[in-house]
């Protein structure tokens, strides 16, 4: 799920498909914000250049504005200063992004967008690895009220430590996945799906690909 590089596919001998979880964070948001704040309160920002195509596709869903910020390096490994590109003041800003691994990236973009204006900054990240003093960066930052993952990486009791972590539970989609691959390869599921398609007109079948853009209902929630 959201591989940080496209190519790690190519190193699978067998055929892959890379799911997402934006449906779930979109999905998330909605149920969480859309009754109390306008779509037009809310800016998607991405942390760098990189996560520009995984941001702006959530701030198109949801019809919002995006904003980007530029890192500038001194060495491989130091940022040494962050500019944001956007307007971000008296709104809600949300930073998505791939991973959150020691959040120090992570902290100084919050704090770089809520020096800006922003009315409240919360982060949305798919894998939470949360390793070495990511605990600690956390609840340092003063800028970030709420960092929110998914459960693709065990988080081994972190998020009592910290009240700011959040989990979306991506499990329905895996699963979801593991059943439709499952269904397309049965035969007598395709002679089926021939008489949905040609007696009752194309739906959405059982293509995995439905679940880049849908999030299935969480039976657990």
């Amino acid at each position: 799920m959201d591989l940080h590089a496209s190519q790690i596919q190519g190193f699978f001998s067998v055929p892959v498909d890379n799911l997402y979880a934006e449906p779930a964070s979109i999905a998330w948001l909605r149920s969480h914000y859309a009754s109390r704040i306008k779509a037009e309160d809310v800016v998607i920002v991405s942390p760098d250049a990189g996560g520009v195509k995984r941001a702006t596709s959530i701030a198109y869903r949801l019809g919002t504005d995006f904003a980007m910020i530029h890192k500038e390096r001194t060495e491989a490994s130091m940022v040494s200063k962050m500019v944001l590109v956007g307007k971000v003041t008296g709104k809600m800003a949300v930073l998505i992004d791939d991973m959150c691994d020691t959040a120090g990236t992570l902290c100084k973009a919050a704090d770089t967008v809520k020096a800006h204006g922003a009315e409240e900054v919360l982060a949305i990240c798919t894998h939470g690895i949360l390793s070495g003093n990511a605990i600690e960066n956390l609840n340092r930052c003063e800028g970030l009220s709420k960092l929110v993952v998914t459960n693709t990486v065990p988080l081994q009791g972190k998020e009592g430590k910290c009240a700011k972590i959040e989990t979306i539970n991506i499990a329905p989609t895996l699963s979801e996945a593991i059943r439709r691959t499952h269904n397309v390869s049965c035969g007598a599921f395709l002679l089926l799906e021939l008489e949905r398609v040609v007696f009752r007109g194309l739906g959405e079948g059982e293509s995995v690909s439905f679940l880049f853009t849908h999030a299935p209902v969480d039976s657990t929630a």
